[in-house]
């Protein structure tokens, strides 16, 4: 006869059992979820080092000091989209400036106009130097030509960059599945056409969605959100947990069309330390005129314009305020 001693320790020993099944499962799960992301890591290190390159360049005469990321300094980022194809030098689709303070926890993101009127300089070769178009300073000099040009047009530090491939920025799209967006103007563009409404955008009607302007009344500064707006969506989803299956497809998009100065170490520190101030981001445009000199249109800004917005960046970034140089670009125009 079974005794309520023996009943007790039968339980126990079950209970027992069942516990160790469950470890041993959630041990099992742990083991297997541990080799998952060390071959996502592994990946993720692979496709950086192939996104990873020196820059002919030397550290910012802008800046006294070299950015520490263990420090918390705060970072300046050039983003760039560029037109390259073949047998063509390429020109800057699109000019963003980032500026990153993990202290303040916020982010400020200036839109450059590619048609803006400016003094592109080269440091290494001034014969280059000269006045045009923002976007021409890729063409005359490649990445390095444009940072010069912007810093000297803002008077502020640019301590990295991030080149994007817009030819193969439509792989990227297609890598993460594709964008939904509402289109607020129809239009057609090299062969795609979007009405108004609501879409969901493979890469091709992506990449000519972030590139119309002329049907928005907003022209430039129109097309400038929406570049905004295409690429906070694909960050958005090639985050999210739905595009986990197919991480070596996005990975290798990336991989093919990005370029950058940052380090894998360096991408891991910002994620880690200043993760928080992308949840505060403040949009800045450069206010500015229309006007056509010799028949060509340019974007003209004028100093005051430039000095308010160098004080702002150079403050958030924690930098003295500095009076800016007359600009040579509208100078010329008055000679």
């Amino acid at each position: 006869m079974e005794t309520r001693t023996n009943r007790k320790k039968k339980k126990t020993s079950k209970k027992k059992k069942w516990k160790r099944v469950v470890l041993l499962t959630f041990f099992a799960l742990f083991i297997l979820s541990g080799l998952f992301v060390y071959n996502i890591y592994g990946d993720v290190a692979s496709a950086v080092d192939k996104m990873t390159t020196s820059l002919d360049r030397e550290k910012s005469d802008k800046r006294e000091e070299i950015v520490e990321f263990d420090e918390k300094d705060p970072v300046s980022i050039l983003l760039v989209g560029v037109d390259e194809r073949e047998d063509d030098a390429g020109r800057t689709d699109s000019m963003l400036v980032l500026t990153v303070n993990p202290e303040l926890n916020s982010t400020k993101i200036l839109s450059i106009p590619r048609d803006t009127r400016a003094e592109l300089t080269d440091k290494k070769n001034s014969k280059r130097d000269r006045i045009d178009k923002m976007n021409h300073a890729y063409a005359y000099g490649g990445i390095e030509m444009t940072m010069d040009s912007i810093e000297h047009f803002l008077n502020i530090p640019l301590d990295y960059y991030v080149k994007v491939n817009m030819q193969g920025f439509e792989d990227i799209v297609d890598a993460v599945g594709g964008i939904d967006v509402y289109n607020e103007y129809a239009f057609e563009l090299d062969g795609t056409y979007l009405s108004k409404g609501e879409h969901h955008l493979d890469g091709e009607e992506a990449l000519q969605y972030a590139r119309m302007r002329k049907e928005d009344p907003a022209g430039d500064v129109g097309r400038q959100e929406r570049q905004r707006e295409v690429i906070s969506k694909v960050i958005k989803k090639g985050a999210s947990l739905s595009t986990l299956t197919n991480y070596d497809e996005v990975l290798e998009a990336l991989s093919d069309n990005i370029e950058t100065n940052l380090t894998l170490q360096e991408i891991i520190s910002m994620q880690k330390d200043y993760r928080a101030a992308a949840d505060n981001i403040e949009k800045l445009n450069i206010e500015g005129a229309d006007q056509y000199i010799d028949d060509i249109y340019y974007y003209m800004v004028e100093d005051k314009t430039r000095q308010l917005l160098s004080d702002e960046l150079r403050e958030h970034l924690g930098l003295r305020t500095e009076k800016l140089s007359a600009s040579k670009a509208r100078a010329e125009l008055n000679s």
